[in-house]
């Protein structure tokens, strides 16, 4: 874990140093559309389930619920364009590489989810916890949006049970690769596999 720290700080550290020219344009341009702060910030479930407050860009217009559901494609009203364009290129994230640099994250681990939803989780599923939550991971390159969060847990548990150095910088490679190629997933299409159960109820009915 020493060792996967000291890599975030460079690795976040230098990428802050080479890309804030693109981290100000993307400001402005979010900015020059719509009113509101070019920054988003919410309250997420961190280390060992410690509440941190995370950063990216915002994607929608200012007046939005900011815990209300995530939107199922880009035709969702709530999104502006640039954050249509943010969020199928991942610059909406970002931002998070100074919550990497400072310590409430790292570049590769669990997604970190809202504290209400870590405390529906039984004692097997908390254990993706005991790591920093990541900007990407390995649920992430696995299916992201495409696949339930019961399945994105336990292939977060994987990850935990598997870690290596060589297995991060796997995961980031595809990371970059899937967002210059706009890869799939990118929009949740169910969050849970009893949203699949209830689709199904009411199709009998």
């Amino acid at each position: 874990m020493m060792v996967k720290r000291l890599f975030d700080i460079i690795v976040s550290m230098a990428v802050l140093l080479l890309i804030w020219p693109l981290l100000l344009l993307i400001a402005v341009l979010i900015r020059l559309e719509s009113h509101g702060h070019a920054l988003f910030s919410q309250r997420r479930a961190g280390y060992m389930g410690k509440p941190f407050t995370l950063y990216k860009f915002r994607t929608m217009f200012r007046d939005v619920e900011p815990y209300g559901n995530s939107p199922k494609s880009g035709d969702d009203p709530r999104l502006t364009r640039i954050g249509k364009f943010l969020r199928e290129t991942s610059l909406d994230e970002l931002p998070q590489l100074w919550n990497v640099f400072t310590g409430s994250m790292s570049l590769v681990g669990p997604r970190p989810l809202y504290e209400r939803q870590a405390e529906k989780w039984n004692e097997r599923q908390k254990r993706r916890l005991n790591v920093r939550p990541g900007i990407t991971g390995w649920a992430q390159i696995k299916g992201r949006g495409e696949i339930p969060i019961e399945e994105k847990i336990e292939l977060d548990i994987y990850y935990l049970d598997n870690w290596s150095l060589m297995l991060d910088l796997k995961i980031i490679l595809y990371t970059f690769l899937q967002a210059i190629g706009k890869g799939q997933g990118i929009y949740e299409k169910r969050y849970s596999l009893d949203s699949y159960r209830e689709a199904d109820v009411m199709k009998k009915h």
